[in-house]
């Protein structure tokens, strides 16, 4: 084999940058009125402070758009490339760190019957500030209604104050509601906090958030940790219909055990078989719809309990009119949200939280939440315009796409052009 020519390096102190895409997004930014936005709800600084929030906000978002994950990258990393991108202003690490820790709320504690200290985070403004961006980005729209999905997931992490959950390893148990693919309310909860321990309070939050907004709840989907008495009357309360995941017990299997008539369906390629029963939960009088589906047990072993080889589910619901595959089906739609906390873990720094406090984290955490809802509004109208982007694609992808792109500005008769040293067609994106 013969060995390979020596390589040539030629070098050019040509004021060439790598990362002309955050061009558009900064631009996006700017002008749909983000930093007025914010300034409204979160409030001004000191006239003798350098920066605003909607600095601080900006930063972390461009931060993740860049492909950087923590604040230092700003400067370490980031500094000459964030420097070159029209509309920016750079704070240091440090300022973005505090002034996220000036924005904080101090958590609160509550005492459970059993004496467990339940640490909650909240943050009003923060969760009005990223409802109102929906609104502004017409993601949201009032006066319309829209399905709503709520549920929690552990965030393992090895903060000062974070704690035990069930599973025995450090963290938080945030809960989020979500409309469609975006986060629409989000609550934060240390690691100890049984996810059912006043969730109504955090349900009631979200809901009342949206309806002050002008947002209608049609239909509500949540698991079996939001199989509560005060949940499911909440919930009812607040949207047209709801379907929750329920729990059994020793009456409802007797019921469930009484059936003869069962159908067999195909559900996700699954051969399951189904029935609906009217059931008084809770030890009321309040009837509602369960809607049953059972497959064989792949081990083939009998269940002490139930005694035979099946492995039952239930879901609770008002909803009368769809056929017992409909409901089944849409509530196993509810497997998006699971998508959204992976997104926000891999993509967005919540695996990666910075601060050392329950209340820090949280707004961070927000900020990151509204990053990802600003995101999946840029994709969606770009994906649109530019045939090389799909409104599928996850955050790398998207960098690496429409975000790594060489230019320069160009100053001609006083007006300043971006040059793209690209065949692709991104002057699209600007019609």
């Amino acid at each position: 084999m013969k060995p390979l020519a020596r390589m040539k390096v030629a070098i050019s102190n040509e004021n060439i940058n790598s990362l002309g895409g955050l061009n558009f997004i900064s631009n996006e930014f700017e002008s749909i009125g983000m930093p007025s936005l914010i300034t409204s709800i979160l409030g001004n600084r000191s006239i003798l402070a350098t920066y605003e929030y909607s600095d601080i906000i900006k930063s972390i978002w461009m931060l993740f758009f860049a492909g950087g994950d923590c604040a230092e990258d700003i400067h370490t990393n980031l500094k000459q490339e964030l420097s070159n991108v029209i509309g920016m202003t750079i704070p240091s690490a440090d300022s973005i760190l505090r002034l996220q820790k000036e924005l904080s709320i101090e958590k609160e504690i509550h005492i459970s019957k059993a004496n467990i200290s339940n640490e909650f985070s909240k943050h009003a403004k923060l969760n009005q500030l990223n409802l109102e961006i929906l609104l502004k980005t017409k993601t949201l729209i009032a006066d319309k209604s829209y399905d709503l999905d709520f549920d929690n997931q552990f965030i393992p992490c090895e903060k000062y104050d974070a704690r035990k959950s069930y599973k025995m390893k450090r963290g938080y148990f945030p809960s989020i509601a979500t409309i469609g693919k975006n986060i629409v309310y989000f609550e934060n909860r240390n690691g100890n906090s049984n996810v059912k321990y006043k969730q109504a309070d955090t349900l009631e939050a979200s809901y009342k958030l949206l309806k002050d907004k002008g947002i209608e709840i049609n239909r509500s989907r949540m698991d079996c940790g939001s199989f509560t008495q005060e949940v499911v009357e909440m919930v009812e309360k607040h949207s047209k219909l709801f379907y929750i995941r329920a729990q059994r017990c020793p009456e409802l299997t007797s019921q469930i055990k009484a059936v003869t008539k069962w159908k067999k369906v195909i559900i996700g390629f699954k051969e399951v078989e189904i029935c609906s029963i009217a059931y008084k939960p809770f030890g009321k009088e309040k009837s509602y719809r369960y809607v049953v589906s059972r497959s064989v047990n792949k081990t083939g072993q009998t269940d002490v309990f139930q005694e035979d080889n099946f492995i039952y589910r239930a879901i609770i619901s008002n909803d009368l009119v769809s056929t017992d595959e409909q409901v089944i089906e849409y509530y196993n739609q509810r497997g998006a949200s699971e998508k959204i906390f992976d997104e926000m873990n891999n993509d967005f720094g919540w695996a990666n939280l910075p601060f050392s406090f329950l209340e820090h984290n949280t707004v961070y955490m927000l900020i990151t939440a509204m990053c990802r809802n600003f995101y999946l509004y840029i994709l969606e109208k770009l994906s649109k315009k530019l045939p090389f982007l799909e409104n599928t694609f996850r955050l790398k992808k998207f960098i690496f796409r429409f975000i790594v792109v060489p230019y320069k500005w160009i100053k001609r008769g006083g007006q300043e052009t971006l040059k793209l040293f690209t065949t692709k067609p991104y002057q699209l994106a600007l019609g």
